[in-house]
């Protein structure tokens, strides 16, 4: 969606146009293996909903509801198993942290293996399917209240050169994630060239100022970006990860020296290999010539005697 599009859906000059409201849905309670999700939040906030708001919901209600529950002493092998690419290792006081791409293609910390906001004892994964949720969510509420809107699922995430924590969206259903204002003028008139907003993002750090992380206020809802929901189901929160063939920081520092320094040796020792081989069989040549022409002067010498 670009800001055109945006301009000819509301007649607003910015992406904003108006008021925007983030309020915490209270009475979502603690969520079970086996819960319905859309009758939860539907109970909570459904009488309140209007076409254009968006549901930002926690990523941990989705996993408890799915029953991603897992005993904490399995934790590295939970990790194990979310993992499908080590990005950056580092051990430290407290332990190792290990930065990972996981089966969703996020890069978090642990594979996005968490421990807070679960009973004692236990460890909890991400949603088998952040998007799948966000589009069930949305079509169960829909259907029930006969309301547009949009879905984000959110979770916690560390971000590179940055200190602290941000939630972002991992799940989306029924809105835009990016909004792109390439080629639109800025302030002065000069048009953008790389500006594309990560609005599913931005929506998922506004709603989290509201939910916290120790009210038990998992859902938020967000009033006020009517131009976003496009009232279909689209790519979801997948749009936002970055293809590997653009992601010029797909491994820590560490590794990569330690990879580019393998990488050396293997080169390094073929090239010696086949020098030496090369060099080897020139001074060998070189000297069985040499003792063939001596062994044959000494011939000589010896019939002419």
């Amino acid at each position: 969606m670009t800001l055109e599009d945006i301009r000819s859906r509301t007649g607003s000059e910015s992406a904003g146009g108006g008021a925007l409201t983030v309020t915490a849905v209270q009475g979502i309670g603690e969520i079970r293996p086996g819960d319905d999700l859309v009758k939860i939040i539907g109970a909570a906030c459904g009488q309140d909903l209007r076409d254009g708001d968006i549901l930002a919901v926690t990523s941990k209600i989705v996993s408890k509801a799915e029953g991603r529950i897992m005993d904490a002493a399995l934790r590295e092998d939970a990790v194990e198993q979310e993992t499908v690419r080590v990005v950056a290792t580092r051990e430290h006081p407290g332990g190792v942290t290990r930065i990972v791409e996981n089966r969703l293609g996020i890069v978090a910390a642990a594979a996005g293996v968490d421990a807070s906001n679960t009973p004692d004892g236990t460890i909890l994964l991400l949603p088998k399917d952040p998007d799948g949720a966000a589009r069930t969510l949305r079509s169960g509420l829909r259907q029930d209240f006969g309301v547009d809107i949009g879905v984000v699922i959110t979770d916690t995430l560390g971000r590179p050169w940055r200190q602290g924590q941000t939630d972002a969206a991992i799940g989306a259903a029924g809105l835009k994630v990016l909004l792109d204002l390439r080629g639109t003028p800025d302030a002065s008139g000069r048009p953008m060239s790389a500006t594309v907003s990560a609005v599913a993002d931005e929506i998922a750090a506004a709603a989290d100022l509201v939910k916290g992380k120790t009210t038990g206020c998992p859902v938020a809802l967000v009033r006020g970006l009517d131009m976003l929901v496009t009232g279909e189901n689209d790519g979801g929160a997948k749009a936002l990860l970055r293809p590997a063939a653009e992601d010029m920081f797909r491994q820590g520092s560490a590794e990569a020296f330690e990879d580019g320094r393998r990488a050396g040796t293997r080169t390094g020792y073929g090239a010696g290999y086949d020098d030496g081989h090369a060099a080897g069989y020139e001074d060998g040549y070189a000297a069985g010539y040499a003792a063939a022409a001596a062994e044959a002067r000494r011939r000589a010498r010896s019939s002419g005697a």
